[in-house]
């Protein structure tokens, strides 16, 4: 009877140590399901990022004195951090807004998302498609005409001459450039070549749209139907990153926000939280330059 009633409490215990590995491996699987999908939803990780740039501490005017300073190693450079330390994790969907003065990073940090720059310090990983409007007329040969320019921007973007074959009459519609099309790019103004830049880099829909600063050259009513197109993307799951000094603009495109200055994270979060926090920041340095 002993001998029995041993037996039957070692396989109560073994029945229930193996009842407990079940529930450790659900959960554990699920844990690891989570960990997976927060991974694919992820478009863009930064990681303790920072961008270095060596300045000259003296003007050199001609190559030959340049070459022999460099030879000679007295050629003296003075370091400028562009961004430092600056960490964010963008989820696929969402729409960024990076906000601050004149020289605080915030197209750096869009160049090294697009590839264009590699950071000194720290780590950047993308996933995904990128419609890069970067700076005003990159993609053009200001020589050509719009309608030659839009198979040379498309061809710099990835898309071969069918393709943009079949989406020409799109972008001429949206950019409503119609009567200018045979006319050199050197002769548009400003405004004219960014919708032109504009129509082509968001005719399709790409995983990752980047907006630097574009749409302040154009008219308002370009400006709306941009950021109507923009909040179409938006509806069909591409991620925006957006920079603007019209804080109105981003609140209203934008979900999230980063603030920066002198290359520094001030403050990351919700669009109006961020905007308002940095609108009061700026009052307050025009009040007290005022009275100083």
């Amino acid at each position: 009877m002993d001998v029995r009633k041993d037996d039957e409490i070692i396989e109560e215990l073994i029945n229930e140590i193996n009842d407990q590995h079940d529930t450790v491996d659900v959960n554990t699987s699920e844990e690891s399901e989570h960990e997976k999908k927060a991974i694919e939803d992820t478009v863009v990780k930064v990681d303790n990022v920072s961008v270095r740039f060596n300045i000259a501490s003296e003007r050199i005017d001609n190559l030959k004195e340049y070459f022999i300073k460099l030879i000679r190693k007295e050629l003296m450079f003075k370091e400028f951090f562009a961004l430092k330390d600056v960490s964010l994790e963008i989820k696929r969907g969402e729409a960024w807004g990076f906000i601050g003065i004149n020289g605080s990073g915030k197209s750096t940090l869009l160049k090294l998302i697009c590839g264009i720059l590699k950071p000194y310090e720290g780590k950047i990983t993308v996933s995904g498609s990128i419609a890069p409007l970067i700076e005003l007329g990159a993609g053009f040969d200001y020589d050509l005409t719009a309608r030659e320019n839009i198979y040379l921007n498309g061809a710099v973007l990835g898309y071969n001459e069918k393709f943009m074959k079949e989406h020409f009459d799109e972008i001429v519609e949206f950019a409503e450039l119609q009567n200018f099309l045979d006319m050199p790019i050197k002769n548009y103004s400003s405004g004219m070549a960014a919708r032109l830049g504009f129509a082509i880099a968001t005719m399709v829909k790409s995983d990752i749209l980047i907006c630097d600063e574009v749409l302040a050259v154009g008219d308002y009513a370009f400006q709306l139907k941009c950021e109507k197109r923009m909040k179409e993307l938006l509806d069909g799951g591409t991620t925006l990153l957006y920079v603007s000094h019209a804080t109105e603009s981003v609140k209203r495109l934008c979900d999230h926000a980063l603030w920066l200055n002198k290359g520094r994270v001030v403050m990351k979060g919700g669009a109006i939280d961020v905007c308002d926090a940095y609108i009061k920041d700026q009052i307050g340095e025009i009040k007290s330059q005022g009275r100083g």
